[in-house]
């Protein structure tokens, strides 16, 4: 079982940016950020596979960047031009299969979650 915790969340304006931390107890191969707006369903914002491929969601490319330590333990997303759509809460996932970044931003993929941070982007 691996731990996840994610951290930098919080309120911030329009046009501003934030640095999410996701902080695995394990090495997982594959990794992503999703988020879930209230009365919305859970979407994939960016995943990284075991080879360092990344993929994003259309409404965040450009913004957003997933990246990683060398040691695969700390997850990072940089989340620049935020806008109030992009306020949500946003989960860390991982898991322990190699899967193809074109599968990422699926949640099914993923059978570990941190808990969640939120951020809050106000206009």
């Amino acid at each position: 079982q691996v731990q996840l915790v994610e951290s930098g969340g919080g309120s911030v304006q329009a046009g501003g940016s934030l640095r999410l931390s996701c902080a695995a107890s394990g090495y997982t191969y594959s990794r992503g950020w999703f988020r879930q707006a209230p009365g919305k369903e859970r979407e994939g914002v960016a995943g990284i596979d075991a080879d360092g491929l990344t993929t994003y969601a259309e409404s965040v490319k450009g913004r957003f960047t997933i990246s990683q330590d060398n040691d695969r333990k700390t997850l990072y997303l940089q989340m620049n031009s935020l806008n109030v759509e992009d306020s949500a809460m946003y989960y860390c996932a991982a898991d322990s299969r190699k899967w193809s970044w074109i599968f990422l931003l699926n949640p099914s993929r993923f059978n570990f979650w941190g808990q969640g941070t939120q951020v809050t982007v106000s206009s």
